[in-house]
């Protein structure tokens, strides 16, 4: 029997087969071309064509912020992404485990629910990605015990507390990596007059990118388009300056942590406080995110081994224990 567990991310998709672990990691995007719509690349091939594809060519995120924005596009990915997974047996329908947002809506359920069974699924169980990521970062979520888990992803940012298997309160916040992204390629077009795309950007947080701020500081050479004399130019950036640029978004992160804590029961807290938030997610990575959190909230902060796949391995628990 085929099972294929996948955290269908706005950034990335990662695709985990019991058994096999995690198969596929790769970019939520796809390249169509515009004169006979027809799939050209998805994932790696496709986000290598991001800013460098002709008029031809449309490259696209079918996601945004961790919803379904283009119904067509995601089947047709989730299709390449499961029949990759599946390999040689492709003739078997699979059941498929998809991760969803807290906040999905009833609409939006049903736009996973049949994208996924047009891509060739037999059966699809959606399961809340706060609740995945959790069970990914080995948290006992069945015990009458508060846990509180900080999903930070490309496009959103999901904050749970979790206790006898369900969520007992929640918030998510349309931020994540890419919006951090984005801030500091508005920042370096501000403040040096230099035009950067997405992917230097992300590559500069990846870097020298820190949650707050260090006294030792670290510089990179970034290379981008003057804009006033629209010629390549090369500027040298610090880390601070970096930490500066993002702190709107950070602060949009920390903000749901606070908004839960008020509306989580205070035996819950008692918990919360004892075990301390567990952070999971691609944004995990950012340096000293943790330390930035437990700063302002008081609440101790860590991070989950290997964070960037926690909820496609909660993905791969829940099919091992389908009943």
């Amino acid at each position: 029997m085929s099972k294929i567990g996948i955290d269908l991310g706005t950034t990335n998709t990662v695709v985990f087969i019991p058994r096999k672990g995690i198969v596929i990691n790769e970019p939520s995007v796809v390249a169509i071309s515009v004169l006979d719509n027809k799939l050209l690349a998805v994932g790696n091939l496709a986000k290598e064509m991001i800013g460098r594809a002709p008029d031809s060519i449309i490259v696209s995120r079918p996601l945004v912020d961790g919803a379904i924005a283009d119904y067509r596009i995601t089947g047709a990915m989730l299709k390449y992404f499961i029949k990759k997974g599946i390999g040689l047996m492709s003739f078997v329908k699979p059941e498929v485990l998809i991760s969803v947002p807290a906040g999905i809506t009833s609409t939006e359920k049903r736009a996973v629910i049949e994208a996924t069974l047009n891509a060739g699924a037999r059966a699809v169980y959606l399961v809340k990605e706060p609740v995945l990521a959790a069970i990914g970062a080995k948290i006992p979520i069945n015990n009458p015990a508060g846990n509180m888990i900080l999903n930070i992803g490309g496009g959103t940012t999901e904050l749970a507390v979790i206790s006898l298997g369900g969520i007992v309160s929640w918030n998510s916040v349309r931020v994540g990596g890419n919006k951090i992204d984005q801030a500091i390629v508005e920042h370096i077009k501000k403040k040096h007059g230099l035009a950067i795309g997405e992917r230097t950007a992300e590559q500069i947080k990846i870097s020298i990118g820190s949650a707050v701020k260090q006294s030792e500081e670290e510089k990179i050479n970034i290379k981008g388009r003057d804009l006033a004399t629209g010629y390549p130019h090369t500027i040298e950036i610090s880390s601070n300056e970096i930490t500066e640029a993002i702190s709107e978004q950070l602060r949009e992160i920390v903000q749901i942590v606070k908004n839960v804590l008020e509306i989580t029961p205070p035996e819950l807290c008692a918990d919360i406080m004892d075990r301390g938030i567990t952070i999971s997610g691609g944004g995990a990575l950012l340096k000293n995110i943790a330390t930035l959190i437990t700063r302002i909230t008081g609440v101790p902060a860590h991070l989950a081994d290997d964070p960037l796949f926690c909820v496609a391995r909660g993905t791969g628990i829940v099919l091992e224990n389908l009943e």
